[in-house]
């Protein structure tokens, strides 16, 4: 079923995440959609549950650890939060096609990016 599928697929995503410092969407949605078979709607919604509880677990676990510039994370928190309800909207309206292909191209845009900062 889908439940031991997705105990395998969170052990690889957090594995990764561990490893590499990256995670959240850009390899939950992937996962979700290509190896558990969730639409791009539910996708989204269930990355995002998974993000929120990710974070808590990981800002507890490193509270203590290191000085955190409030007015910074203030700023970019308040200003993401204004782009994804604006960008949530135009979502609703796009098909769902559309949607996994942009998300496609903004990966490869990452992966790109990342090597190019390598080289």
């Amino acid at each position: 079923g889908c439940l031991p599928k997705s105990i395998g697929t969170g052990i690889a995503v957090g594995f990764l995440t561990g490893l590499f410092g990256v995670g959240g969407g850009f390899l939950i949605i992937p996962a979700l959609v290509l190896l558990l078979g969730l639409d791009m709607p539910a996708a989204v919604a269930t990355s995002l549950l998974i993000i929120v509880i990710n974070s808590a677990a990981g800002f507890a676990a490193h509270a203590g650890d290191a000085a955190i510039d409030y007015r910074i994370a203030a700023a970019f928190t308040l200003t993401a939060i204004a782009g994804s309800l604006v960008a949530a909207r135009i979502a609703t309206r796009m098909p769902t096609r559309r949607l996994q292909r942009l998300f496609a191209y903004l990966v490869f845009a990452v992966a790109a990016f990342v090597v190019i900062r390598t080289i």
